[in-house]
């Protein structure tokens, strides 16, 4: 069964797996943690000291309430934090793809890494602020370029399971065409709470993953990983590659349906490809000001990842948005 670990500015703690079992069976848990006993301070530290994470998930000590515990990112920095573009059949439509899409990754800077309850910051020249839930790989072994992983290689390579939350300063991505620096500004990318780290066992429950995002209590993203299009142990092979990752580094595989962007109608688009390309933006945007699902200041963000039965649970991210000061 999976070990989910949070993080503080004291040390690693482990979820105690009674918590978890509360939830299963229906009731309101009173969640607690145990403090683990190691020296590591970086993530791939606590990955190689799994003895020390099992010890204290097993301790049988009553714990510390985790209401109590100001949790930070699990995934630590700096990293390698790399993403998939358009992994979603749902989100493949909604962005106006037909036929294949070849699978594509991008980079983010590990320094837009934050807490799951830290507030996004939106910088003060973007105006269109978009989410995306998405699951996120952390890399337990090395992975060299040229290595094939087959789904039973899973467990190989990949310790453990993040929530992550991909948030995209839209007119800077599309006008500069430019992902990097769209999603990498501070606090764009929301990590946590939990790090599950897995069993073999776990990784058969992947597919049962359902991702969900709500804006102030509304849903708008809910897809299980059965959505996606490139699975994480083919998404491996294809960025091995060219890209080599370590223990600790972070995989965000994509983000399903339900985003703010959506690709105008075809009509639409076809006029709108007979235009200059400045007056093409700007017909666009005046467009996309009339969306309400973009983020505005004050809105609270809520992020959730979990199988049915609770086997695999990354806990809940709440993070409001605010203006850059």
């Amino acid at each position: 069964m999976s070990i989910n670990v949070l993080r503080t500015s004291d040390g690693w703690w482990a979820v105690l797996p009674q918590a978890l079992d509360s939830a299963r069976a229906g009731e309101t848990p009173t969640e607690r943690a145990v403090r683990i006993d190691t020296k590591a301070v970086t993530t791939a530290e606590l990955l190689a000291d799994r003895a020390a994470v099992r010890e204290a998930a097993a301790s049988g000590e009553s714990g510390t309430p985790v209401a109590d515990l100001v949790a930070l990112p699990p995934v630590t920095t700096p990293c390698r934090v790399i993403a998939q573009m358009v992994n979603y059949r749902s989100h493949a439509k909604d962005s106006g793809f037909t036929g294949d899409i070849p699978p594509t990754f991008f980079r983010k800077a590990s320094g837009s890494v934050s807490g799951p309850h830290d507030t996004i910051v939106r910088p003060s020249h973007v105006k269109f602020l978009d989410y995306e839930v998405e699951l996120g790989l952390v890399m337990g072994a090395p992975l060299p370029v040229g290595t094939v992983v087959e789904e039973q290689d899973l467990p190989s390579y990949v310790a453990g399971l993040v929530l992550t939350n991909d948030v995209s300063a839209r007119d800077v991505q599309l006008t500069k065409t430019q992902f990097y620096e769209s999603k990498s500004y501070p606090t764009f990318t929301p990590t946590g709470p939990y790090l599950a780290l897995l069993e073999p066992g776990d990784f058969d429950h992947l597919l049962n993953l359902r991702l969900r995002l709500n804006v102030n209590g509304v849903p708008r993203q809910d897809r299980t990983l059965a959505d996606m299009i490139v699975r994480p142990a083919q998404a491996l092979t294809l960025l091995a590659r060219f890209q080599t990752l370590d223990p600790g580094d972070l995989l965000l595989t994509g983000t399903p349906g339900g985003t703010a962007l959506k690709a105008p109608p075809k009509p639409v688009e076809k006029i709108a490809a007979l235009l200059p390309p400045a007056l093409k933006w700007k017909a666009f945007f005046n467009g996309q000001a009339r969306n309400p699902l973009y983020l505005r200041d004050g809105d609270l963000v809520t992020a959730t990842i979990a199988t049915p039965d609770g086997r695999i649970d990354l806990g809940e991210q709440r993070t409001a948005v605010g203006a850059a000061t």
